[in-house]
Order: structure tokens, then C-alpha cells, then sequence
């Protein structure tokens, strides 16, 4: 296996480069499938199932100190088995995250080391630009360029009309449309990822993302289930996060459909996937204005003007409040991670002094 095809980029070789000398039976590897903190990782000398070192394991401190898919890793691997130790993680270059799913204020990393994220939403009864409004602030965080792909074109009968509520909230972005019934659009995906590019899917269920990875693929490596008649939503087809090589050279990470994606700690994206409003606030004669009731709202005008839509405006008010919450919750959480980890210091201290 041709690392550089991985996405085996300078970045992570002069990582390689420069750690210590106990990480010298090591070797880099990709991190391909995770199933319950166990993986699948390839790697130059083969393709092996791999679990993390004890001594990895005692100094992660929450979730997101453990791989996940598109991860690099040093590994070692286990005499005469197809198994592999992991011993560290490599530094990320990008990282798609989201909060749990559920009332647990913790990260989930969707992706990693993602240089293209794909936002995939179809063009039928399940088109919803608040969602989208949420994915893109979720992507201008990752560190990936956003790409969004909207599906089955073939079903609506005013993609133009549907285009221009995507543009109107995804500034800078680049929009492809597709139908699985005319091929339209996948050429253009295709030509995106050239050897050592690494994208990722990312959307609701019955988006159209098994599609597009076939497409990709030119096989029927993903499982493609239709959608529900009664509300256009899909069903669940893919059920954890893979990595697939594509024969253009590239990588492309498919995970499960998300009907709510829950944000994490990205307030400073929501001021890039709202710019416009943003703009607007600093016209504002108030510099406290909570585009209210204040008079004299840059905000208030232009919706009376119909410049700016009143749901955008709910919705940016609405991301704020979460976003809010998850930093106070994380600012909470942070200072307990800390007092764990010098617990650990000080116990290995005393440990280390008795044994002396």
C-alpha cells in the first residue's frame, strides 16, 4: 500500500519524523473502521484489526484522546497475528466533530484528517436549509473545504429555485447538484480527489451518500435503501463511519446518517456561516442591539425590507443559545479533565517513590 495514496501528507511524516525512541518498533497507519474502540487500520506492510495500548488507554482522558476513522497512528504489529497495537495518535490536521447524541456533553469525532467535507442533502421533501445552516457551521470548523451536494434532481421540479436557497446561506461555497437517474453532477465530484485526497460524507439518512460513494466506487460497495413515502426521509443503510480508497487515488470516509446534528464548541464558525448577519449587526446604531425591538436595527430593516429572512434570524439566535451552553458545559467539564489528569501524575509520583 502507497501511503501517499492515504493521505500520507508532510504533515504527518515529519510528525514520524521527530518522536521519541520508544515508538521505534512502530510504523504509521490510517485508521479505516472503528467499531467499539477497536479498528481497522492499513498501513504499508498490510491491513490489520488493531486495539489500542494499555499504556494509550490510562492516558486518554475523554473521547476524543482515542482514534477515530481517517485517524493516523503509530503501530506495532503483534508477532506471527493480523493484529496491531496502537501506540499514539498523530496529530490532526482536521477533525469534523459533533456533541454526542443524547444529554452527554461530550465530543464525537465523525471524521479526521478530512481535506474535503461533502454536505449532502436531497432535493425532496426532506430539503431543510436550517439543517444545512448547521452542517456548514460544522464544516467551516473542521479545517476541511465544504462542498455541498444536492441529491436527486431528478425529483424536484425547481432545483434552480432550491439552488438559490442554498446560496443565499452558503457564502464562498461551491454547490453541486446530482441525480442517480441522469449521472449528473458525479464527474465533477470525481474530479476532486486526486491522489492523497481525503473527503468525507456527511448528511441525514437517505441523502443520497451510499449513492454517491457507489458512484464514486463505480461498485455496490454500500447498501442503498429507498425512502419513506409518507415524509421523503430515508432509513438508516450505512451504520458506522469506513474508509474506502477510490480508484481516482483518493479517500472517502461514508458515515451514518444524522438527523440532528448536535454542534460542539464552534462558536467561532457561526459568525462565517452567518456573515451576513453579522454585517448587518455592525450597521446597528446600539452596539448592545439584541435586533429585537431596539430602533434604529440594521437586522430589523432589512427584514422588513426582505433583504434578510426572519427564520435565518431564529435560527442564528437559536445556534447562539446552544453553542452558549456548550461552551459553559466544556469550561465546566475542562477543569474536572484537568484535576484527573494531575491525580494521575501525583499517583504515579508516589509510585514511582515507593518503589525507590
Amino acid at each position: 500500500m502507497n501511503l501517499n495514496k492515504l493521505g500520507f501528507t508532510p504533515f504527518f511524516s515529519e510528525q514520524v519524523e521527530t518522536v521519541n525512541n520508544k515508538y521505534k518498533q512502530t510504523i504509521p497507519a490510517r485508521v479505516v473502521l472503528e467499531h467499539k474502540l477497536s479498528y481497522r487500520v492499513i498501513s504499508e506492510a498490510g491491513e490489520w484489526l488493531a486495539t489500542v495500548a494499555g499504556n494509550f488507554a490510562y492516558n486518554a482522558l475523554a473521547r476524543e484522546d482515542y482514534p477515530a476513522v481517517g485517524d493516523w497512528v503509530l503501530v506495532e504489529q503483534m508477532p506471527g497475528e493480523e493484529k496491531a497495537i496502537i501506540h499514539k495518535l498523530l496529530q490532526r490536521k482536521s477533525v469534523f466533530s459533533r456533541k454526542v447524541a443524547g444529554l452527554e456533553i461530550e465530543e464525537q469525532i465523525v471524521a479526521a484528517n478530512v481535506d474535503i467535507v461533502l454536505l449532502v442533502m436531497s432535493l425532496n421533501a426532506d430539503f431543510n436549509i436550517r439543517r444545512l445552516e448547521r452542517y456548514l457551521i460544522a464544516a467551516w470548523d473542521s479545517g476541511a473545504k465544504p462542498l455541498i451536494v444536492l441529491t436527486k434532481a431528478d425529483l424536484c421540479d425547481d432545483v434552480e429555485g432550491h439552488v438559490s436557497e442554498v446560496e443565499a446561506i452558503a457564502f464562498g461555497v461551491d454547490i453541486v447538484v446530482t441525480s442517480a437517474v441522469t449521472g449528473e453532477g458525479f464527474n465533477t465530484i470525481r474530479t476532486l480527489f486526486t491522489e492523497g485526497v481525503t473527503g468525507a460524507l456527511l448528511g441525514s439518512s437517505g441523502a443520497g451518500k451510499s449513492t454517491i460513494m457507489n458512484a464514486l466506487l463505480e461498485t455496490e460497495h454500500m447498501k442503498v435503501s429507498g425512502i419513506r413515502e409518507d415524509d421523503a426521509k430515508g432509513r438508516h443503510t450505512t451504520t458506522h463511519r469506513e474508509l474506502v480508497m477510490l480508484q481516482t487515488g483518493g479517500c472517502l470516509i461514508d458515515t451514518p446518517g444524522m438527523r440532528e446534528l448536535q454542534l460542539w464548541n464552534q462558536s467561532d464558525s457561526l459568525a462565517v456561516s452567518f456573515q451576513d448577519i453579522e454585517e448587518l449587526a455592525d450597521q446597528c446604531r446600539y452596539r448592545d442591539c439584541t435586533h429585537k425591538s431596539e430602533p434604529h436595527c440594521a437586522i430589523r430593516l432589512a427584514i422588513t425590507e426582505d433583504v434578510l429572512d426572519e427564520a435565518r434570524l431564529q435560527s442564528y439566535f437559536k445556534l447562539q443559545r446552544e453553542l452558549a451552553y456548550i461552551e459553559r458545559k466544556t469550561n465546566a467539564q475542562a477543569k474536572l479533565v484537568e484535576q484527573r489528569k494531575w491525580k494521575k501524575i501525583t499517583k504515579g509520583m508516589k509510585a514511582n517513590k515507593k518503589t525507590k
